[in-house]
């Protein structure tokens, strides 16, 4: 057991300064004579990338965050995060970065995929499951970002302004249950709050975080959020991340030395950074694991159980396959499947299986027939087939052409003495004709077909930062004719100016002949024809949905709404596919025979879906955000900081609570989703802790349930939501089966924030319910007034 005071005392004021800020980009300096290794992060929300993002060291893709929230299942986010914990250790990582509990306050958030819910409960108990099951692993982690970091616009300079009433109910509430489990790390957001910005804001951080709360752990930036030397200090900010433009080190020494910043203090925090270090093994002696988890089993079991069947008319799923003979698979990511997404939540996966490549693999006997009926990307895809790519003396092979890292280089490379990479590969085209290759990424390239020059010339424009560059690279393209079976050898050299290779993003495009846009649609309305079921996959791109950037439209990109409407109305039996990682607009929903929501599904998806298809398992997942029919029924839309602030002026009433005020109907509400069996609600029985809630599943068929508990005032309250979710439990049954479970209901669900926790007496009822809108059983549940003295108020 390490004496952590002993140590503290054996300090110099320099070397605590030093543990409280990045050495480099992604880790804490060692100090070997008090036996302290080096501390490493890394990004983590869906995979753990490591300290690089070389594609020679893979890593295990899981859906996105989104997906993980769609099942509804505390247990499942525990075996997700397990299998991290695992990975974390695989690779030297001491702290994952993650989970985002920010909330979906309006659809249009950039970075919604990489968040659980619009709803604080839900939100909070996934994360509570994936922080336990990553933390037993020895491994940390950050729940982040603390707090209002709810969309990506200005989200530098933006300041929040939430009222306290609204901040303690909704915004830090995930956080807060996080904290109450034991989670051993907190990342501060980029934004300010209510004039405060979050690395230096001691209000949030240090009152209400360490000293109402107890959270014992530490507090670390955002990459580069921390933007003050003495304000971050006094702010409760523990580490300053990363040692670029970092305001520590001997400006906090001196801060020190003057009186401006306490040295107790100081001590705090590098209490709470060596109480860190001896939690993952990088202070005294490393916890021994033996759990191994099987990446590709977990990844395809949450893909599965998050997948959510918004409508299913006539039975149309599952389908069977011993009746099929000829399946249409139709739409750009069908072949090239959107499974995660853009920026901090990007990892290098060991492979990904598409859904066309699913239902082939499935159907091994049927005639799978793919057409692309619409390709919404802005950017042509990476060229399939094995790359061979040299970055100074370290050779590796990549499939599809495409490398990307940040941070540590490939081969433990040095940057100062990289200049460039080459990609070499070999295209044997299938069809004779123009055949489209592009170069992305930022820098000088230069592009050889068959040893001839096809481009040379520079991605990287005046005054661009890199960390633009990296969310939103550049794109040049070139046209080849090439003669099919006859193989085109393709270099591309990128030259790299020096000291600049700790950030790659690259990519080697392909596009075969096709037809237009207009005869691109023409054929997959002929496949869908001359097909029994039509399977159209739509989604978003990675220049709609990523980090850095909001959504100007809910829109789908391109002409994929015209290319379902035209394919369901040539065969009745479609069924869509929708590989987004949050709302999108579904015009054509009444004109389909099924809507199956995936998300990004992860390395496993286009597997989990045939096997969702076909029956083999059901889809288990229920919505955890409200789907609109329009952009203008949403309560909360338009992102537009005004003086650079944006105001919620909405207050309580986020995500179904606003719709439910609203009285307008969405498209689907939260907690939908469909099976392949039928359920019915047999009894409620409430007091003051729990809800008993007994079910059956009626149907021929083994299905899963989520109970959904809803509370309601019997007398309404226009200044209280008319629901909220108190809790939820996830069920198996047979054919047959009847379940009883039983739901907690915390005091907090009787409780809201009026300069301290406050019970509110009174009758309530309580809904058992298979969604927000979808109430199957109703009790009534009297709070009396003696109950509402004084209670702190669990969450």
């Amino acid at each position: 057991m390490v004496d952590i005071q002993d140590v503290i005392g054996r300090l110099s004021l320099e070397e605590k300064v030093s543990l409280l800020a990045g050495q480099d980009f992604w880790s804490l300096p060692a100090i070997e004579r008090i036996g302290l290794r080096s501390l490493v992060m890394s990004d983590g929300p869906i995979g753990v990338r490591g300290t690089g993002w070389a594609p020679d060291d893979p890593s295990v893709a899981l859906p996105s965050p989104t997906a993980l929230a769609a099942a509804w299942d505390p247990a499942l986010a525990e075996t997700a995060g397990r299998l991290l914990g695992q990975e974390a250790r695989r690779k030297g990582v001491h702290v994952v970065l993650g989970p985002t509990v920010n909330l979906q306050r309006t659809p249009l958030g950039g970075r919604h995929f990489e968040c659980y819910s619009e709803d604080p409960l839900l939100s909070g108990e996934i994360a509570v499951g994936f922080v336990r099951g990553v933390q037993a692993q020895g491994v940390g982690t950050t729940v982040k970002h603390l707090v209002g970091n709810d969309f990506e616009t200005d989200r530098m300079e933006v300041d929040v302004r939430i009222d306290e009433r609204t901040l303690r109910e909704i915004y830090l509430a995930p956080f807060e249950r996080v904290v109450a489990a034991g989670g051993w790390g907190v990342m501060s957001a980029y934004n300010g709050v209510n004039g405060s910005p979050m690395a230096s804001n001691r209000r949030i951080q240090q009152e209400i975080l360490k000293d109402e709360w107890g959270f014992d752990g530490v507090v670390v930036s955002d990459w580069r959020a921390a933007r003050s030397t003495v304000g971050a200090a006094l702010g409760g900010l523990d580490i300053a991340m990363p040692q670029l433009e970092n305001p520590w080190g001997a400006a906090l020494v001196a801060a020190v030395r003057s009186g401006e910043v306490p040295e107790e203090l100081i001590d705090d925090k590098v209490r709470r950074v060596l109480r860190l270090d001896a939690r993952v093994g990088a202070l005294g002696t490393p916890a021994e694991i033996s759990d191994v988890y099987d990446g590709d089993r977990i990844a395809h079991e949450v893909a599965a159980r998050s997948f959510v069947l918004a409508r299913n008319e006539n039975f149309t799923l599952p389908l069977e396959p011993a009746a099929l003979t000829r399946v249409a698979v139709i739409g750009a990511l069908a072949m090239d499947a959107r499974v995660l997404g853009g920026g901090s939540a990007q990892v290098s996966p060991p492979h990904t299986i598409s859904p066309l490549e699913g239902l082939a693999r499935a159907l091994s006997g049927v005639d799978v027939e793919y057409a692309v009926g619409a390709d919404p990307r802005p950017f042509l895809p990476a060229l399939h087939g094995p790359t061979r790519v040299t970055i100074g003396s370290h050779s590796f092979s990549v499939d599809p052409a495409a490398v990307r890292w940040i941070g540590s280089l490939p081969g433990g490379l040095d940057p100062a003495r990289v200049d460039g990479l080459r990609l070499e590969t070999t295209c044997t085209p299938d069809e004779t004709g123009p055949h489209t290759f592009a170069v992305s990424g930022f820098g000088t390239f230069q592009l050889k077909i068959n040893n001839m020059l096809a481009y040379e010339g520079s991605l990287h424009p005046p005054n661009t930062g890199r960390a633009e560059l990296l969310l939103l690279p550049r794109e040049q393209r070139v046209t080849v004719e090439l003669t099919a079976g006859v193989p085109a050898e393709i270099v591309l050299d990128q030259f790299i100016a020096p000291g600049a290779a700790h950030s790659v993003a690259t990519t080697l495009g392909h596009r075969p002949p096709r037809p237009d846009e207009d005869g691109m649609i023409e054929e997959a309305v002929r496949l869908a024809a001359e097909s029994e079921v039509a399977v159209v996959v739509v989604g978003t791109t990675e220049q709609v949905e990523s980090e850095g950037f909001d959504r100007t439209s809910l829109a789908l990109p391109g002409r994929q709404d015209e290319l379902v409407s035209r394919v369901a109305a040539a065969n009745p039996r479609t069924i869509v596919v929708v590989n987004a990682g949050s709302p999108v607009l579904m015009p054509w929903s009444s004109e389909v025979a099924a809507i199956l929501l995936t998300w990004f599904p992860g390395q496993e998806g286009g597997a989990a879906l045939a096997d969702v298809l076909l029956g083999v398992t059901e889809p288990g997942g229920r919505l955890p955000t409200t789907w609109p029919r329009a952009e203008a029924d949403c309560p909360v839309l338009a992102i537009e900081p005004r003086d650079g602030v944006v105001s919620y002026d909405e207050g309580v009433f986020v995500g179904y609570r606003g719709w439910l005020r609203s009285g307008k109907a969405p498209l689907y509400a939260f907690g939908h989703g469909l099976g392949y069996t039928t359920w019915t609600y047999d009894e409620l029985a409430v007091d003051a802790t729990e809800a008993m809630v007994t079910v059956s599943n009626t149907g021929a068929r083994t299905g899963r349930e989520v109970i959904q508990v809803y509370v309601s005032p019997t007398t309404p309250d226009p200044s209280r939501p008319s629901r909220w979710l108190a809790g939820f439990a996830n069920l198996e049954a047979h054919p047959g089966e009847t379940v009883t479970v039983r739901v907690p209901l915390p005091e907090r669900t009787f409780q809201l924030w009026n300069n301290g926790w406050q019970t509110i007496p009174g009758d309530y009822t309580i809904h058992a319910a298979h969604a927000v809108d979808d109430l199957r059983l109703s009790a009534t549940l009297t709070i009396p007034e003696e109950s509402a003295a004084g209670l702190p108020g669990r969450p």
